[in-house]
Parts: C-alpha cells; structure tokens; sequence
C-alpha cells in the first residue's frame, strides 16, 4: 500500500514537472521572438502581439513613415505573417535601405527565435514611402522573396530620442566576418560555428 501510493505521487510528480516544462514560454527555452526583443532593445513599452504596436503607440509614442535609427518598424499582420513583426532600425544607409536587430525572423542552425543584427531592409513601395519592404533572409543569403507591408515606426521616447542599449548578446555568427549581403557559402559557413 506504501509503495502504491509512493508510486502514484512519483508518477504525479513526473507527470506535473512534464506539463510545466511543456508550458514554459518559448522565449524561456531558447526561443525568442520579435516582441520581447524589439521592447528591450529600443525602450519601447507595447506588449500584445506585433500587429498591435502600431495602434497600442498612437496615444504613448510619435509614430511616422519616415525610418529613424532607434524606431521601431512596426510590419503588419499577413497570412503568412499572422501577428506582425516588430524590428529596430539601427541604422539608414540610403533613402531606401536601412538595417535593422530583429529576432525570431530566419532560422539559423535549423532554429527559429534567433537574433539577427544589421539586417538589410530594402523599400520596394512605389510611392518610396516604406510601406512595403523587402528583408534579408538568411537561410537564401539574399532579400526575402515576398515584399511585406510596413505600419510606420514608432520613436520611442518621442523623435530623435536615442536608443536604448541592446540587451541581448549578439550571436555567434555575427562576429563571424558574416555581413548582410555576404553570399550564401558565407552564410552557411558562419552557420557552422
């Protein structure tokens, strides 16, 4: 009888520590996605899926059409991007490419949820307003196939305020020589790293 029932609370107890591990949040196993990363590294305070900032910013954030280093750029929700995205802008190259930090965006090593910094972002709106963009995508070493609709960027802490220092370490590939750009054998040797 006391081993019976010593069993069954094991059993309970493997049984409870299974289903928690199983419900830990994604971003708690390794996993990071756009939301999380974009509030750290930019200061802005939205919370809700990505497709909501845009909206949640009108009435706490300047919000523009114009990229600015430190904004967040806000993409919207698409069939195959259901909850938006969010990415910082670090940095304008031309009046129609900038880079941004952004996660959970290309897999890298097989893996989703992984930071990507100085990614490429090139405007492809006929009005050259970014409202449609085109994004690096690593796992093809060139920009994204498909152009993806862009709300606007919002300025935290109001426009031309300064960025907030990133909080998440760069990963092992970027410090590899890889840059935006780099053709795919490049790619896919920084990979194995």
């Amino acid at each position: 009888m006391f081993t019976s029932r010593f069993l069954t609370a094991a059993l309970a107890s493997v049984l409870m520590l299974a289903g928690a591990l199983a419900s830990t949040p994604a971003a708690a196993r390794g996993y990071l996605q756009c939301v999380p990363f974009a509030r750290a590294e930019s200061g802005v305070e939205i919370r809700g899926n990505a497709k909501t900032w845009w909206t949640q910013a009108a009435n706490d954030y300047d919000r523009g059409q114009e990229p600015r280093q430190g904004a967040v750029m806000a993409f919207a929700g698409t069939r195959g991007m259901p909850m938006g995205h969010v990415a910082v802008v670090k940095k304008i190259v031309g009046e129609r490419e900038i880079l941004i930090d952004h996660a959970n965006w290309s897999p890298i090593n097989g893996r989703r949820g992984q930071i990507e910094r100085n990614v490429r972002v090139i405007d492809v709106s006929d009005a050259g307003d970014w409202s449609m963009v085109r994004v690096w995508y690593a796992p093809i070493g060139d920009l994204g196939l498909r152009a993806n609709p862009v709300q606007g960027f919002i300025y935290p802490g109001g426009a031309g305020a300064p960025a907030a220092a990133p909080s998440f370490p760069a990963p092992v590939w970027a410090s590899n020589d890889w840059k935006p750009g780099n053709d795919l054998e490049m790619v896919v040797a920084s990979l194995g790293n």
